[in-house]
């Protein structure tokens, strides 16, 4: 029979699904998503714009240059939308319910509704000030910058590669989020598709005439997929775990509560001034006690892992690039605020740190020094 695939000088096939050479180019999936929570961490220390688009810039240029032809490749231009959504939902509200934030710039005047004396320090309408918006445009492209780089990760990481490299006492929570993370694109696909199939038939895809008669097949698509994924998953045996004796059940169950307790107080010392001499041993005992626990509790899971995903050279490249641009802006942020938190009482213009955006486009590194994974 014809063989579908070239042999290599080694004598294992070079093309190919299953092959083994497709396998070692793909990155770790979790060191995509340890990357976006870098530039998303670093993303919180800071609300100049200029820093914030240079972060945005970076992860769109990886995204570009690394993600494949795969339905959840396609959810970073949702993530994108979602992102300008909350944008300008932030600002709706700063025009709308007004802003603690004074100033003296006045762009407009809307009419006050009057409230009653027990809603005292809310208002709808009145006085809308420069200030007010920029301080609310700050604010929403922070949030909007850590939903584009959730949305990286995302687009990046594979969902069913994710779950296979999660702990086995995490393995039915990433079941539910792996599938939450696989519908969604699903559901984009369906849209666009659905979208371009009325328009090649003359009918209206927008509106709200539009928007019913798309979201109704697609709600029926998602009703019937999740069927046949909940059938064929119940036909595989998901959910089945072993016995383990109760001392390793309590044990588990100790050193669980007991870590994530000790990395909330470790957190909480770190972020106080009054504690910053026990928080970060505490936080590394908390964070081992609950590495244990975890150990422990996979025992229950009887999974077994077909060609686990390595954690190589340019696994640890990836995480640390994202890793070193949230440590360098939470250093920037507690030695210079002022250059990463632009004033706007009074009202100035933001100004590019150079060595914070220096730090920021080390998050460019998987970019150049790693090899785009087949798609």
């Amino acid at each position: 029979m014809p063989r579908s695939g070239r042999r290599g000088a080694g004598g294992s096939s070079t093309t190919g699904p299953g092959s083994r050479t497709g396998h070692r180019a793909a990155v770790h999936p979790g060191a995509w998503w340890l990357w976006a929570l870098g530039l998303g961490t670093a993303a919180t220390r800071t609300t100049n714009p200029l820093l914030l688009a240079l972060l945005v810039s970076a992860s769109a240029y990886v995204v570009a240059t690394h993600r494949t032809a795969t339905p959840a490749a396609r959810s970073y231009t949702a993530f994108a939308k979602l992102a300008l959504a909350v944008l300008l939902i932030r600002l709706f509200f700063a025009v709308a319910l007004g802003s603690p934030i004074p100033g003296t710039h006045t762009l407009l005047t809307l009419p006050e509704v009057p409230l009653p004396h027990w809603a005292q320090g809310i208002r709808l309408g009145g006085r809308v000030t420069a200030e007010a918006l920029v301080f609310a445009a700050y604010d929403g492209l922070k949030l909007a910058t850590l939903l584009i780089c959730v949305g990286a990760a995302n687009a990046l990481a594979s969902p069913g590669r994710l779950l296979k490299s999660l702990p086995g006492a995490l393995y039915e929570t990433g079941v539910a989020v792996v599938v939450a993370l696989t519908f969604a694109p699903h559901l984009v696909a369906d849209v666009q598709r659905l979208r371009a199939a009325r328009r090649l038939r003359g009918r209206p895809d927008r509106g709200l005439r539009g928007l019913l008669q798309v979201g109704l097949p697609v709600l029926e698509g998602a009703l019937e997929r999740s069927v046949a994924l909940a059938a064929s998953m119940e036909a595989r045996g998901y959910g089945r775990s072993a016995e383990v004796p109760a001392r390793v059940r309590r044990t588990t169950a100790a050193l669980t509560l007991g870590g994530l307790l000790g990395v909330c107080a470790g957190t909480y010392g770190l972020l106080t001034a009054e504690g910053g001499s026990y928080g970060l041993p505490v936080l590394l005992a908390g964070v081992a006690a609950a590495l244990a626990g975890l150990k422990l509790g996979g025992r229950r899971s009887l999974r077994t892992r077909y060609r686990p995903d390595p954690w190589d050279a340019r696994a640890w490249l990836v995480a640390g690039s994202g890793a070193a641009v949230a440590t360098l802006l939470t250093l920037a942020s507690t030695r210079d605020p002022q250059a990463l938190h632009p004033g706007v009482v009074p009202l100035v213009a933001p100004t590019l740190p150079l060595w914070p955006a220096a730090a920021v486009l080390l998050g460019l590194l998987p970019a150049f020094a790693v090899p785009k994974e087949p798609s």
